[in-house]
């Protein structure tokens, strides 16, 4: 049953539907081409089409629009040039250089520029061989630009069919992720489970989360269809993502010491309840992804009340335990709860006529990036990672096409500088990470391949299996893509079956080229202006320390009886998370470089592991203030007053050479600072966290001097 809705899961998602339309898109016009008796137009107009689906990546309308049709342009004029000078390699490593350098350039502007960039070099490769050319420069350069305007004309005419389908789909992959980063959580519950191996993997997917959260605000946000829409649809799709975003706070305010919780508590049978139960809420949360993909009503699977019941039941008949040392498992509780409400509140939407839209200041949600050219100019320069990689990925183009033409590789050595493009990457662990994948899949690919052409000789039944490669190759390019080059291979040589082409000429030159691409693309990484990422990590710890500076003042803004504005408190908190997932990012990239450029991976894991801890009590305290009635005074203010000082320290400690100081806040407490001689439960769990939070910021200056030889600076005002 599991594996069947996992199944229904993937047809009904975003990725499935993008590789049934780059499908269609690509495969119509070859075979209007083969019925008229012109195959070469037909396969020119194809190629048109790929090229132009290569930045359709889901975002908002005008974002895909406009990339199409400057990846369009750029492919209709990088083809003219390049079947120009063609016969001139001079003048084509002119090309290679000039061209290549300036469209790598493009990822300054961001992934789907970078998309666009990366559709002109693959328009000069396909162009320097001869792909059965139709007629004149002109008109082959006129065929191209028809298949681009054909697939860009597909996609949208779908979107205006559908405006609504993309977000839909997404918010089920946001959902979908959420309820793995829940399952993670319940394996803490569990005896058997390595607590150090799960942590590992909560901060792998709360990257994955991160990512998805991304794209969803993008498609929502950027979407004036979806934020001014007066119809449910919409209002629903943004209100769900708002509350699963509050949902994942709660999950993550959730983080405790589980080793002293198991040593407490672990043979309890309360315990094991808290497992199944945050198990049913991870399967809820992916049944009602289910349900949003394949756009149908939901219903609930478990009733979450129950469970509350018997985990309440479970909690009070622990006579083991006793008011004080069980309150961290109240406060568990709590947070089930929390979440329980939180996904009946979404199932709720779905019975209601209307739903009130949280469409305030949604803007502020999203990045806005600006084509300035001045953006450009202050990357031209060997500090810019994004120059280095332009650089390299020209200088080891021209190496590739000169290797080509020295030696005889065959008719299709082309493949050796798609493979560069395709591996190249501005980081050394990403590169060796797709040069591993490209050519196992391109081996296991042609495996497959020649025993589906040695077995199966029926045009027609060679044609469905193209199909059906060639639907999964580009629905799993951007999900996964060794798979993705798994099925891309047969699709690719069941094309040249077709085209008279020796199968296995084709399989041999194909690894070969591979081989040899993914040498260069590799051995370039590690000589031609690497870039390593331990040389980045003091910025990007930096960035996360003060982003959860930021999300303490919060906490401290409420101790002073300050009114926070909703939108302000979730900024910060999303920041929190983009500069977590970062960091985190970059870590799990250096433990793959080689061992002599990994710098500190030790103390790297410890800093990661505790600011996710500091975010996850910050979380936590700003619930438990929310829930507090009075204003505590006192010592909470003068704990919280130190720990923001202390941080910001570190903060100005860690400070590079072009960044400016930070000042902190400037808070108006000493009317806060009375000691109040009240001393209840509330106030003392507060005081708890607190200290907790002070060892933690502790535990990071530690990790920081050891790693940098810190000295201390003092904050230029006070915190």
């Amino acid at each position: 049953m599991r594996q069947a809705r996992e199944i229904q899961h993937f047809i009904y998602s975003q990725h499935f539907a993008n590789g049934l339309r780059v499908t269609f898109g690509a495969i119509i016009p070859a075979l209007l081409g083969f019925y008229f008796g012109n195959l070469g137009v037909g396969i020119t107009i194809s190629l048109g089409a790929l090229i132009a689906s290569t930045p359709d990546s889901p975002g908002p309308v005008n974002h895909r629009r406009n990339a199409m049709f400057v990846a369009i342009l750029l492919a209709s004029i990088t083809t003219f040039i390049t079947k120009v000078i063609a016969p001139y390699p001079l003048l084509v490593t002119v090309e290679l250089f000039v061209l290549c350098f300036l469209y790598a350039m493009f990822a300054v502007f961001g992934p789907r520029a970078a998309a666009v960039g990366t559709a002109g070099m693959l328009m000069i490769i396909l162009n320097l061989h001869d792909l059965r050319q139709s007629g004149n420069i002109f008109e082959h350069a006129g065929f191209v630009a028809l298949g681009g305007v054909w697939y860009a004309f597909l996609s949208l005419i779908l979107t205006q069919f559908r405006p609504y389908r993309l977000a839909q789909q997404e918010l089920a992959e946001n959902l979908h992720e959420v309820a793995a980063f829940l399952k993670i959580k319940a394996s803490f519950y569990d005896l058997n489970t390595n607590t150090k191996t799960a942590f590992k993997k909560l901060i792998e997917q709360q990257i994955t989360v991160n990512n998805h959260q991304d794209n969803l605000r993008e498609i929502l946000f950027k979407s004036k269809l979806i934020v001014k829409d007066p119809t449910n649809i919409g209002r629903i799709l943004i209100v769900i993502f708002s509350d699963l975003v509050d949902l994942f706070e709660q999950s993550m305010a959730t983080q405790y010491d589980y080793e002293d919780i198991r040593d407490k508590f672990g043979q309890l049978p309360v315990f094991n309840e808290f497992k199944i139960s945050i198990i049913h809420l991870a399967n809820e949360l992916d049944n009602l992804s289910y349900y949003i993909a394949v756009n149908k009503r939901p219903k609930p699977v478990y009733n979450l009340q129950d469970d509350l019941i018997r985990l309440k039941a479970a909690l009070d008949d622990s006579t083991e335990i006793s008011d004080e040392s069980g309150f961290v498992l109240k406060k568990i509780l709590i947070n089930v709860r929390n979440i329980v409400n939180a996904i009946n509140s979404m199932y709720g939407y779905f019975n209601n006529e209307t739903v009130n839209s949280k469409t305030a200041d949604l803007s502020k949600f999203v990045s806005q990036q600006e084509f300035d050219l001045k953006l450009f100019r202050n990357n031209l320069s060997f500090k810019s990672d994004h120059f280095r990689h332009a650089l390299r990925l020209s200088i080891v183009m021209i190496m590739g096409y000169l290797i080509a033409n020295w030696f005889e590789f065959g008719s299709h050595s082309y493949w050796i500088l798609l493979t560069i493009v395709v591996i190249l990457k501005p980081g050394f662990s990403l590169t060796k990470e797709r040069n591993f994948q490209r050519l196992t899949g391109t081996i296991i690919g042609g495996i497959g391949g020649i025993i589906i052409l040695i077995l199966v000789h029926d045009p027609t039944a060679r044609f469905f299996f193209l199909l059906l490669f060639m639907v999964f190759a580009y629905s799993l390019l951007r999900k996964n893509y060794i798979l993705s080059v798994v099925f891309m291979t047969p699709y690719l040589l069941i094309l040249f079956s077709f085209l008279g082409i020796s199968t296995m000429e084709v399989v041999k030159e194909r690894i070969l080229d591979t081989i040899l691409g993914g040498v260069l693309a590799f051995s370039s990484s590690y000589i031609i202006f690497p870039n390593w990422e331990g040389n980045q990590l003091k910025t990007y710890m930096r960035e996360l320390l003060v982003a959860n500076y930021n999300y303490l003042a919060k906490d401290l803004e409420m101790l002073l009886g300050k009114e926070i504005n909703s939108t302000d408190y979730k900024l910060v908190r999303k920041e929190v998370y983009l500069r977590t997932a970062n960091l985190a990012s970059a870590f799990q990239r250096m433990i793959t470089e080689p061992k002599q450029k990994q710098k500190d991976a030790t103390e790297l894991h410890s800093f990661i592991t505790f600011n996710h801890l500091l975010s996850s009590y910050s979380a936590s305290l700003y619930i438990t203030l929310q829930k507090t009635d009075d204003t505590l005074s006192g010592e909470p203010i003068k704990l919280l007053r130190q720990v923001l000082f202390q941080l910001g320290q570190l903060i100005n400690q860690l400070e590079e050479g072009d960044t400016s100081s930070f000042k902190g806040n400037q808070f108006n407490i000493h009317d806060h600072l009375l000691e109040d001689d009240t001393v209840n439960l509330e106030k003392r769990l507060v005081v708890e966290q607190l200290v907790y939070i002070k060892k933690i910021v502790n535990d990071l200056k530690r990790i920081c001097d050891k790693m940098w030889g810190l000295k201390e600076k003092r904050l230029p005002t006070s915190a």
